[in-house]
């Protein structure tokens, strides 16, 4: 069972390559901008949590978590009731998961792996059954599926204020000349450099924006047509398209799982 909260700093200096905690939050709750020692691999148990850093946000709606590298500051958002699952991975053993944050899946023998490393002491017996479970933890972390759910923000100024903007009030009706003309930039160009500095097209990358402001919405509850017109769709069922397409899952069968 997880206690009210843990500090993950105070684990930097463990001996061990592999620590894992808990923490509950009460709904609504936001962590202000930090980083830590180590990389964490963050679980929400229950509800959803959304990470943000200077290059991008990403979120974790359930059978999901993020990976934060260490010295990576972040901020957390929580969606409803969550409690989280997070395992600390020193230097060497992060290489596994690299060096840019990012969202993986989590299978159900990762996701029991989690729950038990989180009651396993910080000081486990190196070469007993602690250690055993870290290490197949670490054997599936390694084969779990990496996600695009992520919505990374370009380094220009002007070009990255537009972005979070959009975040704030998304719109699938935005174009590419809409953005351009705020730019004060020819259409080519626009879409070369937006592109250089986010590693997508225009067009994903708004998809990518809507469903990581949908996710959130739909985990507290909001009804897939409230949803839909809220983001500025036409209808529920182009929302539904869209979100089926990236997700796998209609957001019928999302909502409802946020209740099971």
């Amino acid at each position: 069972m997880a206690k009210v909260w843990i500090n993950p700093d105070d684990y930097d200096q463990t001996p061990r390559p592999v620590v894992g905690i808990g923490n509950r939050y009460p709904p609504s709750f936001e962590l202000a901008p930090h980083s830590h020692g180590r990389g964490q691999l963050l679980y929400a148990a229950s509800g959803v949590i959304v990470v943000s850093t200077a290059h991008g946000a990403w979120v974790a709606p359930p059978e999901r978590a993020v990976w934060t590298p260490a010295g990576i500051t972040h901020a957390v958002r929580m969606v409803g009731n969550v409690e989280t699952r997070s395992v600390l991975l020193d230097d060497g053993t992060a290489r596994a998961l690299g060096g840019q944050s990012l969202v993986i899946g989590v299978p159900a023998l990762l996701r029991s792996l989690l729950i038990a490393a989180s009651d396993i002491v910080a000081d486990y017996e190196p070469g007993g059954r602690d250690e055993l479970v870290m290490a197949l933890l670490l054997a599936e972390l390694e084969r779990a599926p990496r996600l695009p759910l992520s919505v990374p923000f370009p380094v220009s100024p002007a070009l990255a204020a537009l972005c979070h903007r959009f975040l704030d009030r998304p719109s699938p009706h935005d174009t590419i000349d809409d953005w351009a003309r705020r730019m004060a930039m020819d259409r080519r160009s626009f879409t070369r450099r937006f592109r250089r500095e986010t590693g997508m097209s225009f067009g994903a990358w708004r998809q990518q924006a809507c469903l990581v402001s949908a996710l959130p919405l739909l985990a507290e509850g909001r009804s897939v047509t409230a949803v839909a017109l809220d983001l500025g769709y036409d209808s529920p069922a182009a929302f539904s398209t869209m979100f089926k397409r990236l997700t796998g899952l209609s957001p019928v069968r999302y909502a409802a799982a946020q209740t099971t």
